[in-house]
């Protein structure tokens, strides 16, 4: 564990100084290909650096964070696009460095002189298209979730004694959680070393009544926000050259689950180091194409019929809840990753207990 320790001290000390690198040809550099082909090292390197570690609750974040994330990031701004962006001043070092490593978006509020549009017709159509409103969730709330969290050890060791299927709907539950608490503890960190307040990760994806609603307005936010620039807005722009401004964003929806898919392929190799078996692909486009008929039936309809959202909620959660049994966690499985949880939080507990902690 300490050689762990070691290789995730010099993977991320070399994604900051790399990222002030960035930084500074933000400066020098005027974007377009000339800045992209400065800061091309910099994404190879982030794909390379979590190779370096092996364990799940370092190398799992480090992979997303650095791999995927911060990548994308760059490449927004290398075309001074995205959240490293900005129009009207230079982004501060420090919240370039925070925004490009971490899982967060720093909220816009507009000012009162320049008030902030209400959102069109057409973006209701697109609730991925849709600022996530604000919330604060509720100490219960997240006690729950973290008591929740807490069975998964006594789930691990009992797991012969459990259906296959039962263990797979657990895992899958204890997985969201795990994912809600980690990205809420590093954006309540950022948020009170940089005093900003930032966008939600997740908004209780269980609610969702639609897939729109699910993988636009609650589930993990912050991919959503960057696969919409880097993805969904060149397909759709050139989709709508071929099949018009109104069809254009169904292959675009579909465009953005592919490289969702294959991004995840590369995390769950970093975690796993095994050849992928392209499931997680799959599932990532039956999403797409099934949101994308979504999409057609409503813009269809028109808002003429829909169903009751209770009939509509649980169709979208057993959906989810079906393919994911199917092809999402079977892979998460297949690389241990259940084992790895359980054996390295143990290990950290025993030398915790040996050293008096």
């Amino acid at each position: 564990m300490e050689g762990e320790i070691n290789n995730f001290i010099m993977v991320w000390v070399s994604a900051l100084v790399s990222l002030c690198y960035c930084h500074t040809i933000g400066k020098a550099i005027p974007k377009g290909t000339s800045r992209l082909l400065s800061i091309l090292p910099v994404i190879c390197l982030f794909l390379i650096l979590p190779l370096n570690l092996t364990t799940i609750h370092l190398g799992g974040p480090s992979s997303f964070f650095l791999a995927w994330l911060a990548t994308f990031k760059l490449l927004l701004f290398a075309y001074g696009e995205g959240p490293l962006s900005s129009s009207s001043k230079p982004i501060s070092f420090s919240r370039f460095i925070s925004i490009a490593c971490l899982p967060i978006k720093i909220q816009n509020h507009p000012s009162p002189k320049n008030p902030q549009k209400p959102l069109s017709t057409k973006n209701n159509e697109h609730p991925s298209l849709q600022r996530p409103r604000h919330f604060n969730k509720s100490p219960l709330n997240y006690g729950t979730k973290v008591l929740l969290l807490a069975t998964y050890g006594p789930v691990h060791v009992n797991k012969d004694h459990l259906h296959p299927k039962i263990l797979l709907l657990l895992y899958s539950i204890h997985l969201y959680i795990a994912l809600e608490i980690l990205l809420g503890i590093f954006a309540a960190l950022t948020q009170a070393l940089l005093g900003v307040e930032l966008e939600p990760q997740f908004d209780e994806p269980y609610l969702a009544t639609s897939l729109q609603d699910f993988w636009g307005r609650r589930w993990n936010l912050m991919v959503s926000r960057i696969l919409h620039p880097t993805v969904y807005n060149p397909v759709r722009s050139i989709s709508s050259r071929w099949i018009g401004r109104k069809w254009a964003p169904l292959p675009a929806v579909i465009a953005v689950f592919f490289v969702s898919g294959l991004m995840h392929e590369i995390i769950f190799y970093y975690i796993g180091r095994l050849k992928p078996t392209w499931e997680l692909t799959c599932f990532f486009l039956i999403h797409g194409f099934c949101l994308a008929i979504e999409i057609a039936i409503k813009k269809a309809l028109n808002g003429a019929w829909c169903l009751p959202k209770v009939v509509s909620g649980l169709l979208t959660l057993t959906s989810v809840a079906i393919t994911g049994l199917w092809l999402f966690m079977p892979s998460l499985i297949r690389c241990e990753v259940d084992v790895k949880i359980y054996r390295e939080a143990a290990t950290t507990f025993f030398k915790s207990q040996n050293f008096g902690i």
